[in-house]
Parts: structure tokens; sequence; C-alpha cells
């Protein structure tokens, strides 16, 4: 098992940016393509668990799906917002970078430093 996972988005910069400082500082990390492999009620929550965060602090409020719902309109602890977040993984801030029972949002990408 690797000692890293980054939850992933190949398309984003900051993701890739992330990808690259794991890389460029030789670490042993598996991807996890979150856009493409299911994510279920208990990796999320556990997700949660681990970034010592609510549903609402990693979603992006930007993204179509989030204010096409009204999302805004949930409270931080709604578990509902995990059930939108397993319907429209896209709304997941990205990357989250995790090692052990530690993670950051990797926005921006050196908040991965914080993990060596």
């Amino acid at each position: 098992m690797a000692e890293y996972r980054i939850f992933h988005n190949p398309r984003c910069s900051k993701s890739r940016q992330a990808l690259e400082i794991l890389e460029s500082n030789n670490k042993d990390y598996e991807i996890f393509l979150y856009l493409q492999e299911t994510l279920d009620k208990k990796s999320i929550k556990n997700l949660l668990d681990i970034l010592g965060l609510n549903p609402k602090d990693i979603l992006r409020a930007g993204e179509a799906d989030y204010k096409e719902n009204k999302l805004s309109q949930y409270g931080a602890e709604d578990e509902a917002l995990i059930d939108f977040m397993i319907k429209y993984p896209k709304i997941i801030e990205r990357p989250i970078v995790i090692r052990g029972n530690k993670g950051v949002i990797g926005r921006p990408p050196e908040n991965v430093l914080s993990l060596f």
C-alpha cells in the first residue's frame, strides 16, 4: 500500500501540481480518480474525519451542480451533502492528499508539503 493517496482530477492544474510535488519528492503514492471511481458514504465520511472538516468545507461552490442543486442552503454537517457528493463528485474540492490519518486539500498545492 502506498504511503500517500491523492484524490486526483487530471484536468485540474492544482491537482496536477500537487501530484508533481509528490513525484518530485519521491513519495510513494496511489492515485484515486474520484470522478471515475465510485465513492460511497463510508469513504466520504472517513475522508472528512481525516481532514477534520464538515461536508460543506470540501465543496466547490462555483460548480454548476452545486448551484443547480442549491447546495448553499444546506448546513455544514448536513448528511444530504454527502449524498450529493456521491451523485456529483465534481463538486468535491481537489486535490485531496491523505497520508495515514492526516490529510490536506491541495489548494494551494504546497499544502501537500505539510504531510511530509
